[in-house]
């Protein structure tokens, strides 16, 4: 689909070869370790807890930026209010938080480490500053991001066209590849050059908020204090991160 919109617009292929290296390697990090890391332990923790530890990818953006990124120093208030916002994720999740198990142990190690993964895939990108249209960059890290995973699943999982496909599965498969997928990582990519990578990792943690209010708009959940509690916590974190401090802006870099 990003393929598709973009041909006639932008340029589809990267200009240096060491572009399609770069692409291969985040592509791998980011849909292939991560999301693949994210599902597996999903299979071992409860959904909360993997809601929690999915929210630590802002600060491991936060130190892969600093030691990376020279005009994104660690900063101490952003740092803080990102750990308000991963407590206010737990608070809103603590009824679905479970760990028992050893492989509860290992499948939240896992999601850990999915979630390095994402934010050091994204300020590698910011430093290389390849020159890509923002839909092409998503295009051919997807591509490359779902190589291993299908090959991993064509042998753990079994032929796909023999599973049950039914009308709400189908229906859900093409909202996560057509929203979830494409339009959020083209619209993340094109924010990459226009903002420091805490405050655009920190747009991931108004997710469990939100959820949690269109559960209650449209599912039917109940709202309770304590969730409404943990939100303006998320909230009050997520101020902190976007509050003007010291940092410049950073320079756009046009693909």
């Amino acid at each position: 689909m990003l393929f598709a919109v973009s041909v006639g617009r932008v340029g589809l292929l990267p200009r240096r070869r060491s572009d399609y290296l770069l692409l291969a390697f985040t592509g791998v990090l980011m849909f292939a370790l991560n999301y693949g890391l994210l599902f597996w332990g999903e299979l071992h923790v409860s959904s909360g807890l993997a809601a929690v530890l999915q929210a630590t990818i802002p600060m491991f953006g936060m130190v892969f930026a600093h030691l990376m990124l020279p005009e994104e120093p660690l900063q101490l208030p952003k740092l803080l209010g990102a750990l308000l916002a991963v407590g206010g994720v737990a608070m809103i999740c603590e009824r679905l938080l479970g760990f028992s198990g050893v492989m509860a142990f290992w499948g939240g190690l896992g999601i850990i480490l999915g979630a390095a993964s994402a934010a050091f895939s994204n300020v590698l990108l910011k430093a290389r500053a390849i020159q890509l249209a923002p839909a092409m960059i998503a295009g051919w890290q997807m591509i490359f991001g779902a190589a291993p995973l299908l090959l991993i699943g064509f042998m753990v999982e079994g032929n796909p066209l023999k599973f049950h496909w039914s009308v709400v599965s189908m229906f859900c498969l093409l909202y996560l590849a057509v929203i979830g997928s494409s339009l959020t990582f083209l619209l993340l990519y094109w924010l990459l050059p226009r903002m420091t990578v805490a405050r655009l990792q920190a747009i991931s943690l108004i997710t469990p908020p939100g959820a949690v209010a269109l559960g209650w708009a449209v599912g039917g959940e109940t709202f309770s204090l304590w969730s409404l509690l943990g939100a303006c916590l998320v909230l009050a974190g997520v101020w902190m991160i976007f509050r003007k401090g010291d940092e410049p802006e950073p320079v756009i870099q046009e693909g």
